[in-house]
């Protein structure tokens, strides 16, 4: 294990794992909350985000990064800070629930996707339904989806290996101790 991820899943157990009952978005009840967010908006653990997604992703091809808002936000501006700093061109672009009905009407936000390789980011992910989501709307709009990542799997890679797609993940709810 690299000291990036090392580091990241110490902040992860320290700052994100909240225990106590909480209703997912998926509908279902669990016993604890892993809140990434308190991660992926963090000054500290934010930039480890975006070095360890990178990481996890490194076997595939994609030249821009994004999900559905607002869990992928960080995760891909993370990213592409993290891209830049090694000397790579990463764009990142933020998929809406629904297409605005004002501007320019876009459904996915920044440079345009259409015929570009992308990797389609959560943070994490418990059916897959708000990655897969995206995935479609990536599709739509003329994008070659290459697989998706999140930084904790909880449960969604049998939904993610229905859809056909890679599934990178940096953590597990074992790697967690959960």
């Amino acid at each position: 294990m690299s000291n990036d991820r090392d580091a990241l899943l110490a902040q992860i157990k320290d700052k994100a794992v909240v225990h106590g009952k909480v209703t997912l978005s998926s509908g279902r009840e669990a016993d604890y909350y892993v809140d990434l967010r308190r991660i992926t908006l963090d000054a500290e653990a934010a930039p480890l985000v975006g070095k360890v997604m990178l990481d996890a992703a490194a076997d595939l091809e994609f030249d821009a990064v994004g999900g559905l808002t607002l869990g992928a936000d960080p995760v891909a501006a993370a990213m592409l800070h993290a891209a830049a700093a090694r000397g790579r061109k990463l764009d990142a672009f933020v998929v809406r629930k629904a297409g605005k009905a004002h501007g320019l009407q876009r459904r996915i936000e920044g440079p345009d996707v259409k015929g570009r390789r992308v990797l389609a980011v959560e943070d994490t992910s418990t059916t897959g339904g708000s990655v897969l989501t995206a995935v479609e709307a990536l599709r739509e709009a003329g994008a070659e989806v290459v697989g998706v990542a999140v930084i904790v799997e909880r449960g969604a890679a049998p939904a993610i290996a229905e859809a056909g797609l890679p599934y990178v993940t940096a953590y597990t709810l074992d790697d967690l101790g959960l």
